[in-house]
């Protein structure tokens, strides 16, 4: 096999591991709101309580082979989970071609930064779709995640990846992130007496900083994020006629531009502001 067809095996390979993590980020997504383990027991339908057959979990697939119904009661399932799966796949994609994006860079300090930043983003999009259903942010992937971005980094650092900030940026990413936030949160009580966002919020910025570092990477974060929610929320403001008291979770937002970055950020930066430095 040449080196470009073992890239592009790779690439196939990494694409499905994101379809297959997305699997689990379904469990996760329906039980952790509820404390439930994502252990056990095994996946079951939410109707009838069947346990899910191996050659009926395969992702996506599964979910179109049998109609989008349970095999036991019929009952239907919700479109939502191969989404999920479908979605984690396409990111997996759009990852690996940004992180090792030709033969040259199949290496172990790539190899692992792939695995790194799929599991943080794996973190975002299970973050998103439980902060939209629930208006909740699990510690597990925000404020507990935080050491590990630490580590990640530091064990990045240490192979000799470029694209991760050093352990010591890290830490100041995890402050900063938290912090910025918690300065934000902290004028809005003052202003209008009342909160105007979560501490989940707070703790997945945090998270976002520990991963990413603190600049560029925080400053492109807050903006994009605030400017996607102005152009959802605004909207849903006007028709719901509640104005400002509107109620809109802020961790999809904070996801999606942090996603935005992983993929894009640098370029962008570079392209809106020609002399800025994109070190810390």
């Amino acid at each position: 096999m040449t080196p470009d067809g073992f890239h592009l095996y790779l690439l196939v390979v990494a694409t499905i591991f994101g379809a297959v993590v997305g699997s689990f980020l379904n469990v996760c997504i329906a039980r952790m709101p509820h404390d439930q383990s994502v252990v056990h027991p095994p996946s079951r339908c939410p109707s009838c309580g069947a346990g899910v057959r191996p050659h009926d979990n395969i992702p996506v697939l599964s979910w179109f082979i049998l109609r989008g119904k349970c095999r036991d009661c019929t009952h239907p399932i919700s479109p939502i989970y191969p989404a999920v799966e479908l979605l984690t796949g396409l990111v997996a994609w759009l990852l690996f071609r940004r992180i090792v994006p030709s033969a040259a860079e199949v290496d172990i300090a790539h190899l692992t930064a792939f695995g790194v930043y799929l599991v943080f983003a794996a973190m975002l999009i299970a973050t998103t779709f439980i902060d939209v259903r629930h208006y909740i942010i699990p510690d597990e992937f925000s404020i507990y995640a935080v050491p590990f971005g630490v580590a990640a980094c530091a064990l990045l650092t240490h192979l000799g990846y470029t694209g991760a900030p050093t352990w010591k940026l890290s830490v100041l990413g995890a402050f900063f992130g938290g912090g910025s936030l918690a300065a934000v949160m902290g004028i809005y009580w003052l202003v209008r007496r009342r909160e105007g966002m979560g501490m989940g919020d707070v703790k997945l910025l945090a998270m976002l900083g520990a991963f990413l570092g603190p600049w560029p990477a925080l400053p492109f974060i807050l903006f994009v994020s605030s400017a996607i929610g102005a152009l959802v929320g605004v909207p849903m403001a006007m028709t719901k006629g509640k104005g400002l008291s509107t109620a809109l979770p802020f961790g999809p937002f904070l996801s999606l531009a942090a996603l935005l970055y992983l993929l894009h950020g640098p370029e962008w930066i570079a392209r809106w502001l020609p002399g800025a430095s994109l070190t810390f």
